[in-house]
């Protein structure tokens, strides 16, 4: 299997400053060709940006400021992402939205910063990358207020009910799955959900250095990278049905659709 695309790969985390040529070797080995690194934070998106233009054609990225970092939102940072969304190598903005699962930010402020960056993405008219913990019932309808104005959305690292799922691809949004489908304890309710999933709304991400395959070699360090992308396609295929080529296949041309990356 070659060309995947991981959608979401935090190679700006400091986990990964040691060996980071190392974790793409071992990416284009295991067939993964194209990596959206996920801007988080003021200084992470500044960063994606940077390794983006490293690698071109391989690395892409994203800026936004994560619920976690919500009541940070500023005018310093709709200025940075508004100046970064011009950047040809930053393809979507985010990852943003609601995590009512930590509450590392005040429900309120979340909601603010959330709505200030759906709007931010229409005026740039940059597909979104976005995030939901335990909060659908707030978020969907934030959602549903901006979407008229909205391009492409992704919902990243699904793990919510088929309701939720429902809910999201009424509203022509993509759905990002994790190596949260490979654990065989928590990913059960989600190997069923994947089955409703068009095959024209797939994509797959790892979420390095986050949520390791459950299936994929132990590591000493528990640290995700996108190498084990392999594992999330195989655990999709036997879920839905599909071979693993069909899948890798699908969700590459609607990584590339999506975030509108070079043939190839």
């Amino acid at each position: 299997m070659s060309g995947l695309v991981d959608i979401g790969a935090n190679l700006a985390h400091d986990s990964f400053e040691a060996d980071r040529d190392a974790v793409l070797a071992r990416a284009r080995e295991a067939g993964v060709g194209r990596i959206v690194v996920t801007g988080s934070s003021m200084d992470s998106s500044r960063r994606a940006l940077e390794l983006a233009r490293a690698h071109p054609g391989v690395l892409y990225a994203t800026a936004g400021l994560h619920p976690h970092h919500a009541s940070e939102y500023s005018a310093e940072h709709e200025a940075l992402f508004r100046e970064l969304a011009r950047e040809p190598e930053v393809v979507a903005l985010g990852e943003c939205g609601l995590d009512y699962f930590r509450n590392l930010s005040p429900h309120a402020d979340q909601r603010r910063a959330f709505a200030a960056q759906l709007r931010l993405a229409a005026d740039a008219r940059k597909p979104l990358f976005l995030h939901q913990r335990d909060a659908h019932a707030e978020f969907l309808p934030i959602l549903k207020e901006h979407r008229p104005q909205l391009g492409d959305v992704v919902v990243h690292c699904f793990t919510d009910t088929q309701a939720a799922l429902e809910d999201y691809l009424a509203l022509e949004c993509l759905i990002g799955i994790t190596g949260w489908v490979c654990d065989e304890r928590r990913g059960l309710a989600l190997r069923e959900v994947v089955r409703h999933i068009p095959d024209d709304k797939l994509l797959i991400e790892t979420d390095a250095p986050y949520l390791l395959p459950r299936t994929a070699p132990k590591t000493a360090h528990r640290r995700n990278e996108p190498a084990f992308l392999p594992y999330v396609v195989r655990a999709l295929a036997e879920a839905r049905g599909q071979d693993e080529a069909h899948v890798g296949r699908i969700t590459a041309d609607n990584a590339k659709r999506f975030f509108r990356l070079h043939p190839g």
